[in-house]
């Protein structure tokens, strides 16, 4: 039996539903593989187990792959994919279209996530036909529970850092009115997403166990989305959380996000590459993006 860490990005939730299925299942035994799953007390904290060698896996969105890049790092493949954004209360649109200021919440309110959260903003502006200057956006330090933030400060005229298969179905099960500045409506290489990362050490030490690992989880992938009502027995049971509706509507929008076909892809976030590198973000050359997959 070989024991594979894997770190999360953050608290345990229906993104990570294949992996809680593939350890209730005891599938992932049945291959000869332990997890052992940790939640980071950061939004970062993989990549830093990561480099010191404490994990063997780590789940992330891929703009956090390129931002935290160091030499040896290695995408295993997209595993789930949504719409992500940012979210702007309904009664605020007028505002946001005037350029008048603005104050949007996000659990990371920093230099790097600031300046692509405008971006979005920015490029829906253009699309739109009306101007947005950055100074009038203000990004608030809050955190992860957005739709909560939005509610109980009414100064907050959105949320960003926004995945739809939460935040946007929260919305609808709550009747809170809203904009979803998305990839569809904003010119921007969608990033809300979540792969699976190591590095080129734990490969060459383990790279059976990884396999495993891809293959229990591409099987539970599809054992889920054919098996929604037991996939979501699972979660509770596995999580000890009481069932709701709203959890219920959140796990049946996900499950179809998943991909059953995780692969190291080059190809499919090279836009994104080309996007942080455009912003200056990133600064990876090409061998260095070449080097991830």
């Amino acid at each position: 039996m070989t024991q594979l860490k894997v770190a999360l990005e953050w608290f345990l939730n229906p993104d990570h539903l294949p992996i809680i299925a593939g350890i209730e299942t005891e599938k992932y035994k049945d291959n000869g593989i332990d997890i052992v799953l940790i939640e980071p007390d950061d939004h970062y904290d993989g990549f830093k187990y990561l480099k010191e060698q404490d994990i063997d896996i780590h789940c992330n969105e891929p703009l956090h792959l390129f931002e935290h890049y160091f030499h040896g790092l290695k995408s295993i493949g997209t595993f789930f994919e949504t719409r992500g954004g940012v979210m702007i209360r309904q009664s605020s649109i007028d505002k946001l279209k005037s350029n008048k200021k603005i104050k949007i919440s996000t659990p990371a309110a920093n230099d790097t996530t600031n300046k692509i959260g405008f971006e979005i903003l920015k490029r829906y502006a253009k699309k739109e036909r009306f101007e947005l200057d950055f100074q009038n956006v203000e990004f608030v330090q809050t955190d992860f529970w957005h739709l909560k933030n939005l509610k109980n400060d009414e100064t907050l005229d959105g949320a960003w850092l926004c995945f739809y298969n939460f935040e946007g179905i929260e919305a609808e099960f709550e009747n809170f009115e809203n904009l979803f500045i998305d990839q569809f409506i904003s010119d921007y290489p969608n990033f809300s997403a979540l792969d699976f990362i190591t590095t080129d050490e734990i490969i060459k030490n383990k790279k059976d166990a990884i396999l495993n690992f891809i293959k229990v989880t591409n099987e539970m992938i599809y054992y889920c989305q054919n098996n929604v009502e037991d996939a979501k027995n699972i979660f509770y049971k596995y999580t000890k959380d009481s069932r709701n509706d709203l959890m219920d509507k959140i796990i049946e929008d996900t499950i179809p996000r998943f991909k059953n076909n995780i692969k190291s892809d080059s190809k499919k976030y090279l836009d994104l590459y080309k996007f942080l590198n455009q912003l200056e973000i990133v600064e990876l050359s090409n061998e260095e993006y070449d080097r991830i997959w």
